[in-house]
């Protein structure tokens, strides 16, 4: 596979001079504003939903090489971050469609990919909630739809980074029973979106496994789901579907235990090429800004924020360069 070269030139800016991808998320919108509303006990305006995300593009974007934003509250932010960081755009509304089902996705009514690049998007993403067990008229939509999203890009020759998050109506997402079925999910949802038709440029991937139902592993919550080599082995199987890239996410859990499973990654000897991190580095500052306020945040965001940034870091060291998958040589990869 060989990538165009507005594609191959906004790859290089979201990445490290490894080609891996080390990037911060803070495109959070919805559940951002309720988490500070309920802190502070109040309405969140916008002009503190874009400081919040100012202060954390500021301090952690030296130690990243992109950051995600969305455009409704992130713009401002986008020029505040380092120059070594390049900048992905959220394409997609927050939450998703609740007068029906299958948690159906939208876009953003007054954006299209083109007026995103306009803003200085070197990247596109989309999430997607997906499971592979829903109805195929339900599926057959959300397909339809990621093809529309790839030609789009394609058409203005801008890379597409592909979210997609598994659930289950009426079963609890955090707990065990859902945890045996994560692994089946993420593998056939990475199978599905590596197929050509899409236009998916890399995959941004949920971790195959809950870590706190591993047993032995340092999150272990008590109850199990999987044995360390049972996960190990999910991890494999998942990876093994995948013909582009893939970076994983961090979906809201803890930064201990976000670093247990991209070291739980590198043991499996999968070969992910980043990650796109975001609450895992920033979301215990949530009270602190809500509460002390920004010089307070940015202080917390300059110590801790910093450490979890670096934590997760140190972890792609296990990652492997995108390169060799767009058979980019090794002078190209430079340029």
């Amino acid at each position: 596979m060989k990538l165009t070269p507005g594609k191959l030139n906004g790859l290089k800016a979201v990445s490290n001079d490894r080609g891996v991808i080390a990037a911060a998320a803070m495109d959070q919108r919805g559940s951002l504003q309720k988490a500070l509303a309920k802190e502070k006990g109040n309405e969140i305006s916008d002009a503190m939903m874009e400081d919040f995300k100012s202060l954390v593009t500021e301090v952690l974007t030296p130690h990243a090489s992109a950051i995600l934003l969305d455009p409704e509250w992130g713009l401002p932010a986008s020029k505040r971050r380092a120059k070594n960081a390049g900048l992905l755009l959220a394409y997609e509304k927050t939450g998703y469609d609740k007068t029906g089902p299958g948690r159906l996705p939208d876009l953003l009514d007054h954006w299209s990919v083109r007026r995103l690049k306009e803003s200085g998007a070197d990247c596109i993403k989309i999430l997607l909630y997906y499971t592979p067990s829903d109805p195929q008229h339900i599926n057959d939509i959300k397909h339809a739809w990621v093809e529309r999203l790839g030609d789009e890009c394609r058409a203005n020759d801008i890379p597409f980074f592909l979210e997609f998050v598994g659930y289950e109506d009426g079963v609890d997402e955090k707990g065990s029973e859902f945890a045996k079925k994560k692994p089946h999910i993420v593998t056939e949802s990475m199978r599905e979106f590596t197929k050509e038709r899409y236009g998916v440029d890399v995959m941004k991937v949920e971790i195959p496994v809950n870590m706190k139902f591993v047993e032995g592993a340092r999150v272990y919550a008590g109850q199990k789901a999987y044995s360390k080599q049972d996960a190990m082995k999910c991890f494999r199987e998942a990876a093994a579907v995948a013909t582009k890239p893939f970076i994983y996410l961090s979906a809201g859990v803890s930064n201990a235990e976000f670093t247990e499973a991209l070291e739980l990654a590198a043991e499996s000897g999968v070969k992910f090429n980043g990650v796109l991190c975001g609450r895992a580095t920033w979301k215990d500052g949530i009270p602190i800004y809500a509460k002390q306020g920004a010089e307070a945040f940015r202080k917390w965001l300059a110590d801790q924020g910093i450490k979890n940034i670096a934590n997760v870091n140190e972890r792609l060291r296990s990652a492997t360069s995108w390169h060799s998958i767009y058979q980019l040589q090794p002078a190209m990869a430079g340029a």
